[in-house]
């Protein structure tokens, strides 16, 4: 139950998350064509048809209005009315995520395509980017400038952020996109971008000479808190801030500035998180209408008003009368429920915080742990650390004995890496259900090119002997493509009673050569969510799939004698899970042997899938022997796979498939 009251949790704070991503709730459909689209759909006609347009809404000094749906067709009169429209640059801005994400589009139009002219109105759009910056670094909402509160630096909404993003994205040449810039270009943004830097550091608010955090619109002359709409007064800002700050802590080599300006913002949000409440949206099925309020709740995530005082940082609320209310159901209907009034995004700066601190925060001393072979990682400061990485640090390079590190039940929110010096060590958790490491990077989020996948992983381990016992490892990013709960490029390392929670690519067991133990392990996922080249032994674990598609993807490398063997595993799938291959070979000389499992209804009755890739049907070796349950039908399964005689199953033994230089596993 706990585990479902988490993942529940999770769940609303994903959901609250989008949902206040933007004050204004609009049609996402122009996004979602942007930045959920399959790469080689933007050569398509459709897509095509669809540059077309954007071209036709970009000014002519280089910007495009916010809010158009630019996928919808046009009549030869819109066409016509936007062409003139064109000259007069009317409505050019970066609110609302216009133009930043119009110029992503377009990249992946020239990627696609290689046609110079969407190049050519990529490179108007960074133009405009670098023409609107003023030259005290911040952006105002529209340019050309319209008159009122546009002319403020514009934090909110992420404006500012969401520019300064492009231009870091450039400047590193990351790749993200695929219009390159003349080196004369690329130190012009490079300017930009260290000018916008200044400018928030020099904006973040001292409140009582105390630095805390930013508002959702500066003046463009005295920097100082600026008031926007009549319901948008001068306020320290939970939700524009969060993004700011993790803007900053993507830097690399942060100044004193920097780091001094990160460190304040996040003693601001743990001073300001807001506990024990939720916000909870009501639907009248009566009246058709919906009503937004607050309740109390006890374990949910913390939450951040999205206007706070100036001077004492309480929370406050207001009506397009701009009268500041205590509450928020003192506000009348329509701006209750048209408008994001708290933000969970500081959630995420605290959760990437620690690790962020280790590498360029000032050094939070800590006394050296008792003992350096036997330490604690406790959550509530009763350890000898709080972070399991922090113990990581703290651990000797290649010890002469063992290094335990025990963890006491809590929720640990990092990443974990084991190095490759930090041999001989074991994570003991204080149990499985209670002792939970969770991250959420993913494929789509590290976007580091083709190899994204494996940048992704919460537990990375590649310190050889590693030992992990009673606790649990969650990849949280969700069914978003590829993301690694746990990844082990490390020899002769052993798991026990242990969970592996995530969706496609849940556990990683890299390494030619390498021998590794999962014993009374639960692994869950959705599609080759068991992955690897190692040579690995899977026994008396629960295999649970999440959906339709393929528990394993086998690499193992051409002469290694074993691959994957599961012996006595119970391969067990949710209630509409009925279609479940055992495994395909992501290289040809994989091998998958599944031992006296027994296999529930959801294993198709052919077994194997050969990936499209005829030749691995001579080169890998996928068998079974003696197994049971409605999934196991030998006699449908495809003909290139085997069914064991009993002799050449008596091979398989834990001692054959894990021997090494070493007897490690003899006491395991």
């Amino acid at each position: 139950m706990k585990i479902l009251k988490h993942i529940a949790l999770a769940l609303i704070f994903i959901i609250t998350f989008e949902t206040l991503a933007f004050s204004q709730v609009h049609d996402r459909s122009w996004r979602r064509i942007i930045y959920q689209s399959e790469d080689n759909w933007f050569a398509t006609e459709e897509a095509k048809s669809i540059a077309e347009n954007v071209l036709l809404y970009q000014r002519a000094i280089g910007g495009w209005p916010k809010n158009t749906q630019m996928q919808k067709p046009l009549s030869l009169s819109e066409k016509e009315h936007l062409k003139k429209l064109k000259k007069t640059n009317e409505e050019a801005t970066t609110d609302n995520g216009a133009t930043t994400q119009e110029l992503y589009f377009l990249s992946k139009m020239y990627k696609a395509t290689a046609e110079d002219v969407y190049k050519q109105a990529f490179l108007r759009g960074v133009d405009y980017l670098l023409e609107a910056q003023y030259e005290n670094g911040g952006w105002p909402q529209f340019y050309p400038l319209k008159e009122g509160y546009y002319t403020h630096i514009t934090y909110n909404d992420n404006s500012m952020v969401n520019i300064l993003k492009v231009l870091q994205d450039l400047k590193d040449d990351t790749g993200k996109y695929a219009v390159k810039l003349s080196d004369e270009k690329k130190a012009e943004v490079e300017k930009a971008f260290k000018k916008g830097i200044a400018c928030i550091v020099k904006t973040q608010y001292k409140q009582n000479g105390v630095l805390t955090a930013w508002c959702a619109q500066h003046d463009e002359k005295t920097l100082k808190p600026a008031k926007a709409r009549s319901y948008e007064l001068p306020s320290l800002s939970g939700a524009e801030s969060a993004n700011i700050v993790l803007l900053l802590m993507s830097l690399e080599n942060p100044s004193p500035e920097v780091i001094n300006s990160i460190n304040s913002a996040v003693k601001w949000f743990e001073k300001t998180k807001l506990t024990g409440i939720r916000v909870k949206r009501e639907f009248d099925k009566e009246t058709g209408k919906r009503n937004t309020i607050v309740v109390k709740e006890d374990g949910s995530y913390p939450l951040w008003a999205r206007f706070m005082e100036l001077d004492d940082n309480s929370p406050f609320f207001c009506d397009r009368d701009g009268i500041k209310k205590a509450t928020l159901a003192e506000i009348g209907e329509e701006r209750r429920n048209g408008y994001a009034w708290y933000s969970g995004a500081p959630n995420e700066v605290l959760k990437r915080y620690p690790e962020w601190k280790v590498k360029y925060g000032t050094p939070i001393k800590k006394k050296a742990p008792k003992d350096p072979y036997n330490m604690v990682v406790a959550k509530d400061g009763t350890g000898d650390f709080t972070t399991i990485q922090e113990a990581m640090y703290a651990a000797k390079s290649f010890p002469y004995q063992r290094v335990i590190i025990n963890v006491k039940n809590g929720v640990y929110n990092e990443k974990v890496h084991i190095y490759s010096w930090n041999t001989h060590v074991s994570l003991i958790g204080e149990s499985k259900e209670g002792t939970i490491i969770t991250f959420d990077d993913y494929f789509k989020k590290i976007d580091l090119g083709r190899n994204s996948t494996f940048h992704t992983s919460t537990l990375l381990v590649e310190g050889d002997d590693f030992i992990a016992k009673n606790l649990t490892v969650k990849n949280t990013a969700g069914a978003v493509g590829q993301a690694i709960a746990l990844s082990v490029n490390a020899n002769r390392c052993y798991f026990e009673n242990c969970a592996f929670i995530g969706n496609q690519d849940t556990v990683y067991t890299a390494g030619e050569g390498f021998k590794q133990y999962f014993k009374n392990c639960y692994i869950e996922g959705t599609t080759d969510f068991i992955f690897g080249e190692a040579t690995v032994l899977f026994e008396d674990c629960e295999i649970h799939n999440k959906s339709n598609s393929y528990i394993t993807a086998a690499s193992t490398p051409q002469g290694q004698e074993y691959g994957y063997v599961f012996k006595n595993c119970n391969l067990t799938a949710g209630k509409d899970v009925t279609e479940v291959y055992l495994g395909r070979p992501w290289r040809f000389y994989a091998k998958t042997v599944f031992l006296e499992c027994d296999m529930g209804a959801h294993i198709r009755p052919e077994g194997w899938h050969n990936w499209k890739k005829p030749e691995a049907e001579k080169f890998s070796f996928y068998a079974e022997y003696n197994c049971s349950g409605e999934g196991f039908q030998p006699e449908s399964r495809v003909e290139w796979s085997h069914q064991l005689k009993k002799s050449q199953a008596k091979k398989y033994t834990k001692e054959n498939i894990l021997k090494s230089t070493t007897k490690w596993y003899q006491n395991l």
